[in-house]
Order: C-alpha cells, then structure tokens, then sequence
C-alpha cells in the first residue's frame, strides 16, 4: 500500500479539492499520511493569488522532495495553470495535474507508474464542464464546506484567477444536493455553499441561480444551517435578501467583497460597483436581518493608490463597522493589468496603511462581539477546550462568533441555546447555557 500526504494552500475551494481528492485516493486503496512523514506520494493543491502564494508553492514542493528524494512529488491547481513551464524545468517535480483534471487523480497516478505522461493540463479558456469532486465528511467534523461552482469573468485588475480558474462554470444542483444528503447523513448540521466567484452561479445553467441553488438546500432534512461564502455586492437586492431571511436555515453572516472604500481606486480595479452602491446593499442587509455579521476584504496599496484615496477607505470602513475585514497588502501579480500600472505603492506605504486597517478591524470585531451581550445565542459546539483550569465546550453562533459555554458534558456537533454573559478577548464569546 502507497503512502500518500497531501498539503493545501490557498481558499476554501481549494482545500474542499484537497479533501475530494484525499478521498478518492482512500476509495482506491492509498493509505493517507501527515505532509510532515516520509511517503511515497506527495501531492501539493497550489495556490497562486499572489506572488506569496506561488513562493509558498514552490516550497512545498521542494519541501517534500527534500523530505524523500525516492518520493513521486506532484503539484496540483492553480499554480500549475499559471507556471506550467516553470514547473515543467524544476527537477523538484515530477508530476503536474491542472485544475479540472484532479478528478482524474488516480487514473492519472497509475498511467504515471506505467510511464505516462508528466504533464495533465486542460486549456481552462474554453471548457464548460464543471468538474464533478465531492466529499462525505471534512476535517471540521461539524462544518461543511460544498463547492458549487468555479471559475470567474469578472477580469478585476489585480487578479489572475480567472486564467488559472477559467470562465464561470456551475455544478448541477442535483450533484450538490446529494452530497449534502450525504453529508447529512455522517451527522453534518452546518453547510457553507462556496465558490471561486459564487455569486455567478447558474449563469451557465438555463433557469438556475444561487437563491433557486440555496432553496433546494434549505429543504434537505438535518441540515440546520446555511452560510454563504462571499458573494458580489450587485446579487444583494431587496427580493434577494427578503428570500433569505424566510429561509430559516440561513445564518445571518454574509461576507461582500469590497476591496476599496473609493470609487477611483474601485475604477481602477475593474470592480463593477461603487461605494454608495456598496454602502446600500449593506443597508438592505441590516434592514431585511437586523443585525448582521457582516465580513469584508479590502486590499491596501492598490497600484495609484493616493493618501486621500486611503483616507475614503479608512472613513468607508468606519461608517459601515464591519465585524470582520480581511486586510490584504496589494501583491504585484505578473499576467494582470495592475501589475503593468504606474506609480506601484512602496512596500513601507503599503505596510503601514495595512497596519491602520488591522487596527480598525480589531476595533470593529470587539464592538461587534460585545453588542451580543446579554442576548441569547444559538451555538453549534465544535470542541473542548480549557482556560484557567475551567473546563469550557466551544463553538460558533449563527453570527459566525466563537462562543464558549463552561460544561463538563460532551456536547460537541450538538446546537445549545445559551445567553451570552461577557466578551473573554476581542472574538471570544463567555455564554451560560440555557
């Protein structure tokens, strides 16, 4: 038996690619290991959103080479589409599967082992097939993540995924509605529907959208909760989020891509909204739900990017109090339009300014937690843990904050009703149960 360790880098998406493959290698009789021990496959999920991510890259790979040099060191994803011949020349590789071909994982590892060939790449610019991964349970054990659909048209200035992810295309929702059933069926009570740009989904299907896709998942039976992963401003509209909140299911935690608080610098990025229409779909939001979490990603640093610029993100940010803001320092990313654009940010600049926004986020979050106190709370246990010698069960609320409830019992994958007493640290809920 063939010991097989795989190592993920990047989003949700790719690491329910890892989960799906990992899964498919069981299925055939590979026996899985930790990246960290000697195997005789080593498979890496890449990742390329940012120069980062590529060096991280390449570094697990020549990471498990160095690990065994006897080992088959294969590099899967993102990465592969966007450096196949830089791959193609690094003897720390052997093998190169492209997205939409890691179903073909196995098939692909055999024909390898009767000398095959070391490339496996689809041109991701043409097709229109989805490819079919699924997964019967996850590392989370309580928590799903359901990949629904990949790829992108959006073309945003600084981002290149659309070339290594191709153009939008959409999972059946029958293939996603039997994986929750299954998935169901092994205990899970949680689901988040994800995707590379989600709120595309069903632009390839006649008659489907996200809302008829979330409909049908609402309806399947031991399943308790619904998140959504970021979705575009522009699908928040009143019939949306009214929709959403009959649904019972649906967790009141939306994540909306913003990226910048300014409408030049929005301009520049090739972003299809500005910040008044940004700040009314928040609006919508907290009118329809009440009181929402609402979570966000901004980039600091973006090519042209000015102090006055900066200062409308800043006030942006401020005015709509975000729960979460996911702060990223703008990366140069070669094959983008940003990359090629005058007066790039110094790297100092763009570190104090991502400094500023952390400071604010930190700010923001504790307000946020700290305004459920006193309320009562639905929690779904997800672990045990222990602070000062106290024994504690933690989870998420339906707001996506970590909450913990001192209790002696096992209750992890169950949903308590708790009321929340007091904030332990700025995301760190301290209930008493009900």
């Amino acid at each position: 038996m063939k010991r097989v360790a795989l190592h993920n880098l990047g989003c949700k998406v790719n690491a329910y690619e890892t989960e799906a493959m990992q899964q498919l290698l069981e299925e055939a009789g590979y026996e899985i290991v930790p990246f960290e021990e000697e195997a005789d496959i080593y498979i890496v999920n890449t990742c390329t959103v940012t120069n980062i991510a590529d060096r991280k890259s390449r570094q697990m790979l020549h990471r498990a080479k160095r690990q065994n040099p006897r080992a088959l060191v294969v590099a899967a994803g993102c990465y592969v589409q966007a450096a196949k011949e830089k791959l193609a020349e690094d003897d720390g590789v052997d093998l190169i599967i492209g997205n939409n071909k890691k179903k073909e994982l196995v098939s692909i590892l055999k024909a390898w082992e009767e000398g095959g060939k070391r490339e496996t790449l689809l041109d991701l610019t043409h097709t229109k097939e989805y490819e079919e991964l699924s997964i019967t349970r996850t590392a989370e054990h309580t928590r799903a993540y359901v990949k629904v659909q990949d790829g992108c048209n959006q073309f945003c200035s600084y981002c290149i995924i659309p070339y290594t992810r191709g153009r939008v295309r959409s999972r059946r929702q029958e293939d996603v509605c039997r994986e929750i059933e299954r998935l169901a069926g092994n205990g899970y009570q949680e689901v988040v529907l994800t995707g590379i740009h989600l709120s595309s989904y069903g632009a390839d299907l006649p008659g489907e959208t996200l809302l008829s896709l979330i409909r049908r998942v609402h309806e399947i039976p031991g399943i308790r909760r619904i998140r959504l992963g970021s979705l575009e401003p522009g699908i928040v509209t009143e019939e949306f989020a009214g929709a959403l909140f009959e649904m019972e299911k649906i967790c009141p935690h939306f994540h909306l891509s913003l990226q910048s608080g300014c409408n030049e610098t929005l301009k520049r990025m090739n972003r299809r909204y500005t910040a008044e229409e940004y700040r009314e779909k928040c609006r919508i939001l907290r009118e329809v739900f009440g009181h929402p979490a609402l979570t966000t990603d901004v980039i600091a640093g973006f090519p042209g990017e000015t102090q006055d610029e900066f200062d409308k993100t800043l006030a942006f940010l401020k005015e709509i109090a975000f729960f979460e803001t996911h702060i990223f320092k703008y990366s140069r990313r070669q094959g983008t339009r940003a990359a090629a654009m005058e007066n790039q940010v110094p790297e100092e600049i763009k570190a104090e300014r991502s400094r500023i926004l952390l400071d604010l986020n930190r700010e923001n979050t504790k307000r946020y937690a700290l305004s459920k106190v006193g309320e009562q709370a639905e929690i779904l246990m997800e672990e045990a843990m222990e602070l000062d010698g106290v024994a504690y069960q933690v989870g998420h609320t339906r707001e996506y904050i970590r909450a913990a409830v001192s209790s002696d019992r096992e209750l992890t994958n169950r949903i308590v009703c708790a009321r929340v007493e007091k904030l332990l640290d700025e995301r760190l809920l301290l209930c008493k149960l009900l």
